[in-house]
């Protein structure tokens, strides 16, 4: 329900698939032209709402009132199935797709699938081999920014992610997240032909792949395969002579 009724025939757009408003850069339509608006300034590359306690920026008030969410630390969606919660729901419904182990997007190129269409596009980028963004400290390239800003706090040492119960500290939020599992002991998933069990999927698959014998990870040099890629990076010191 709405209490204009030109808020009404704006939403109603969205039932008949009408989007009249589209972008001259990349052709994305919109229902609406504020939202189009919106959507502009990603090819401008302006962010005019910035968070006041971290600086990240953004280009929708939306999006920022999001992210704040994660420095308070307010998570009510949790998962009915391993516990774990998420600040919003749309967080929560991508999760809950590991569990039902549905993949609808699939790669073309190698046939891997994903759980979520933003993840195959960040795959496709592999088979391309292009990365754009460059450290200016050591030279190594990535496919995306965020990578590229992950990498960098290794060169400055920050890691502003802390457990609270041991004090450890990390560079990636991600990282804090699997240490947490550690202290609870929480660990949902399980190898289907052994049994055993992990608390990240990370760990699962590459415990699995001593099950199938596959080694994803092959040395250019060598061509010998390892099943993980910190193993392939040990082997090449062996290469460069670095010890």
């Amino acid at each position: 329900t709405f209490t204009q009724n030109s808020s009404l025939k704006k939403h109603q757009l969205i039932h008949t698939g009408l989007k009249p408003f589209s972008c001259d850069q990349c052709g994305k339509a919109f229902t609406e032209n504020g939202n189009l608006k919106q959507h502009q300034l990603v090819h401008t590359g302006i962010k005019p709402f910035s968070c006041d306690q971290c600086g990240k920026t953004f280009t929708q008030s939306g999006s920022l009132k999001k992210h704040q969410l994660i420095h308070t630390g307010f998570k009510p969606f949790s998962c009915d199935q391993c516990g774990k919660f998420f600040t919003h729901s749309n967080c929560l419904k991508k999760h809950q797709l590991i569990h039902t182990g549905f993949k609808p997007f699939t790669c073309d190129l190698c046939g891997k699938s994903f759980t979520q269409s933003g993840s195959l596009k960040d795959h496709l980028l592999i088979h391309t081999g292009i990365k754009s963004f460059v450290c200016g400290q050591c030279g190594k390239a990535f496919t995306h920014i965020t990578n590229l800003k992950q990498h960098q706090l290794i060169h400055t040492g920050i890691k502003p992610f802390s457990c609270d119960q041991c004090g450890k500290s990390f560079t990636r939020r991600r990282n804090l997240k699997k240490h947490h599992l550690l202290h609870i002991g929480l660990k949902p998933f399980s190898c289907d032909q052994c049994g055993k069990s992990f608390s990240c999927m990370s760990y699962l698959k590459e415990h699995q792949a001593i099950h199938t014998g596959i080694k994803p990870f092959v040395c250019c040099q060598c061509g010998k395969g390892f099943r993980r890629m910190d193993t392939l990076k040990n082997h090449q010191l062996i290469h460069t002579g670095v010890n």
